[in-house]
């Protein structure tokens, strides 16, 4: 890079500056958010429901969290399933697409369908997963829902039930992609075995994925169990959040069910939403390195301390998995979670590191309000204790973010296909320009 190129960047990020004062006086809702951090309704919804807070007199007040999938309680749903002993993430997947819990015979019949999907097309891993490694397995997964495209014999057709097929055919082959991804990436990267294992069509999807990831094939039924209570967990989580919004908005412009999943997908990477559970390990990494005892609640409170101060960890000043943008009082995909694995973690080396963040968890509140003068609720996210819990599950950290994909696809298609029912309209917001009219200089005289 010579030093005229990085002149130019030096003066782009001069010229590009704009005065964050001017964003108060235009009224321009940043990151489209209210002033009290609410986000700015852009569309109507009947898929979920995020309550974290109320509305009283005019005032934001804390509530306990909820979160309400067609009407149904997250909690009910995982009570209804952990008592019949079943697997409940397919069900999940059906009452997001078609709006109801399906009775049995509905239920098996949408298995078999899934079933059906499961497997990647002929040479499908040869042409796409091993032609081109990536680092990155959500780089490899939205370039390979892309590629999906060209095995669909009817890509471009938008009816309803041509919809359906291809929301339910990417939520099955996803699971293999990303397992495929992995295993490439293994091979060529860190030059260890590539295990390619065939899918067993007996299994649920969350046996699947332990079953096709690890080299001897063998887990737990409370292990399967666990994943399966996370990929519920994670299916959906309203029209708002930035993935699904950019799965609506790409879909609002018309274009096909493979590119608008792929654009959810690359949305989802980013460290502020789904790679969130990798920066909350890489801090739980510092914090462990850095404090002697993890029993002792000072020492860890003045390490905490440091990282609010950006003297630890990224220097970024934020604890992470801590906070939420609807949740205060608490989020209850963190409570589900780390109530069931705390259960699993039980007797091995990760339950200590359980209680370390347990600690955290409780100390943040009080640590912010001494050290930023922030007295606002605050409460962990889902993000404090997935990462964890995956580590537990012995899943490598390159796949995070990638499963939190596989479980979320099932409510990036059923927005995608409320949006093409109700949408009828490109979403299109404005922006306010800044720039003044300049006169035009002649190439030889500037």
């Amino acid at each position: 890079m010579n030093e005229r190129f990085q002149k130019l960047c030096r003066d782009y990020k001069i010229q590009t500056a704009i005065d964050p004062r001017l964003y108060d006086k235009y009224n321009v809702k940043r990151g489209l958010r209210n002033n009290d951090g609410s986000g700015v309704v852009v569309g109507l919804t009947n898929i979920c429901c995020v309550h974290g807070y109320v509305i009283d007199e005019g005032e934001k007040r804390p509530a306990p969290g909820q979160l309400i999938y067609r009407g149904y309680d997250i909690c009910d749903l995982i009570s209804g399933v952990e008592k019949d002993g079943r697997y409940g993430f397919e069900e999940t997947a059906y009452l997001l697409l078609f709006g109801n819990l399906p009775d049995k015979e509905h239920l098996e019949d949408f298995k078999k369908i899934v079933t059906h999907y499961r497997t990647l097309p002929p040479y499908f891993a040869e042409d796409v997963l091993m032609r081109c490694p990536s680092s990155n397995i959500m780089n490899k997964m939205a370039q390979s829902v892309l590629a999906l495209y060209t095995y669909d014999k009817e890509p471009e057709n938008k009816s309803m039930e041509s919809e359906m097929l291809k929301a339910i055919s990417v939520i099955a082959r996803l699971p293999a992609i990303m397992v495929g991804a992995y295993q490439v990436m293994r091979r060529y990267l860190y030059n260890s075995s590539m295990v390619m294992h065939p899918i067993n069509l007996d299994e649920s999807l969350a046996e699947s994925i332990l079953s096709t990831l690890r080299d001897n094939r063998e887990y737990t039924k409370e292990e399967a169990k666990l994943l399966d209570l996370c990929l519920m967990l994670h299916a959906e989580h309203g029209g708002g959040n930035n993935s699904t919004f950019t799965c609506r908005c790409v879909t609002s412009t018309g274009t096909d069910a493979y590119a608008a999943y792929a654009s959810a997908i690359s949305a989802l990477k980013g460290p502020r939403h789904g790679g969130a559970n990798i920066k909350v390990m890489e801090m739980l990494n510092c914090i462990e390195n850095g404090v002697k005892n993890w029993e002792n609640e000072g020492e860890v409170a003045d390490f905490l301390t440091k990282i609010l101060n950006k003297e630890e960890n990224d220097h970024s000043g934020l604890i992470y998995g801590m906070g939420h943008a609807v949740y205060t009082l608490s989020d209850p995909r963190a409570v589900q979670l780390k109530k069931s694995a705390l259960k699993l973690a039980k007797g091995t080396e990760v339950e200590a590191e359980f209680r370390l963040l347990d600690t955290i968890e409780r100390l943040t509140p009080q640590l912010f309000a001494k050290n930023k003068g922030d007295i606002k609720t605050m409460c962990a996210n889902v993000d404090m204790y997935s990462g964890l819990v995956y580590k537990l599950l012995g899943i490598p950290v390159e796949m995070y973010t990638a499963l939190f994909a596989c479980a979320r696809m099932p409510g990036w298609c059923a927005h995608r296909m409320e949006e093409i029912e109700n949408g009828k309209r490109i979403m299109r917001p404005a922006y306010r320009t800044l720039i003044k009219n300049r006169d035009y200089i002649a190439l030889d005289e500037r």
